[in-house]
């Protein structure tokens, strides 16, 4: 249930080691890293890989494979019924599997400015586009975030706009992203970093012109012509279509493993495997597991190594 790098790497490695795979997505394929303009730091690619390019190699390596995907649907519901989880998906009815990898990710928060919101997808988008980046040429643009995300997003438009501004509510950058990052961002003369300080404000004409910007520590407004607002300031995970018994940390990210020994809903005498939930035969892998690395790689290894947990399952309970 998932079709960004996680679920992509469960349906190759599933696929291809025999088992009868169906991948769902809600969206398209690749997930988060779908949009990243360009990630720099991917095992092997030393000049980098768009996420939309990631994503489609996976994509056809898994269908090579025998995977079969179900996009642009919803899983309305899951339900255990005897040995199977019967899940029931928006406009196509239901299917049924004998184990279930959720890999369904985490949607982006809003900034929650009623002026922004009417702007949404006229001028305002929540991730990073490449093809918007092109449309921008001699352009301003604002990226809202202080993660790699939104790091790669500055450099990428760096490439079209005449100016590129990077809002972050945080003192500065180094709490939370990579090193390699920062250090590009401030060769690029084009950038400009606004650490402490967030976005109140938003104007224009059917189309986004122009941003308030507020410094946090004094209260300062300051405005910005822009006409393109990326908005990547963290996410929630993709998890109330569960039933209750799986069970969430606070935040709702899924517990798996010892998290899910320990949580006094595990219901067997045997431990969880490192990636099952609450629910035996149930697992989780990539953003919506709680405790995850937020990092391309650690979602490829994961829906990797899942694979290996679901034969031991299905091999028990033969």
């Amino acid at each position: 249930m998932g079709a960004g790098p996680a679920g992509l790497a469960a349906a190759v490695y599933a696929a291809s080691e025999g088992l009868r795979t169906l991948a769902v997505e809600r969206e398209a394929i690749g997930g988060q890293a779908g949009t990243s303009s360009l990630i720099r730091n991917y095992l092997g690619f030393s000049r980098g890989l768009s996420g939309s390019d990631l994503a489609q190699r996976g994509y056809q390596q898994a269908w090579v494979f025998g995977a079969r995907f179900c996009l642009m649907r919803d899983v309305a519901q899951l339900r255990r019924n005897a040995d199977r989880f019967v899940a029931e998906l928006g406009d196509v009815g239901e299917v049924s599997a004998r184990a279930v990898i959720v890999s369904s990710g985490v949607s982006y928060r809003r900034l929650g400015v009623p002026s922004l919101e009417e702007l949404s997808g006229k001028g305002v988008h929540y991730g990073a586009s490449v093809s918007a980046g092109h449309a921008l040429t001699g352009l301003d643009a604002a990226v809202v975030g202080g993660g790699n995300s939104a790091g790669q997003a500055v450099l990428h438009l760096a490439r079209y706009c005449r100016r590129v501004h990077l809002v972050v509510r945080g003192p500065d950058l180094t709490r939370s992203m990579s090193a390699y990052l920062i250090h590009a961002i401030a060769a690029e003369p084009v950038i400009e970093v606004h650490c402490d300080t967030e976005v109140v404000d938003g104007s224009g004409n059917g189309r986004l012109e122009g941003l308030t910007l507020r410094d946090r520590s004094s209260g300062r407004l300051r405005q910005i012509p822009a006409e393109g607002l990326f908005v990547m300031i963290g996410a929630q995970p993709r998890t109330d279509w569960l039933p209750t018994e799986v069970a969430r940390d606070r935040f709702g990210f899924l517990l798996t493993g010892a998290d899910a020994a320990g949580s006094g809903s595990w219901p067997e005498a045997r431990r969880p495997h490192p990636y099952e939930t609450t629910v035996p035969g149930l697992f989780a892998v990539g953003d919506v597991r709680c405790g995850s690395v937020k990092r391309v790689a650690s979602a490829v290894g994961g829906g990797s190594v899942v694979v290996s947990e679901v034969h031991e399952f299905l091999n028990a309970h033969a």
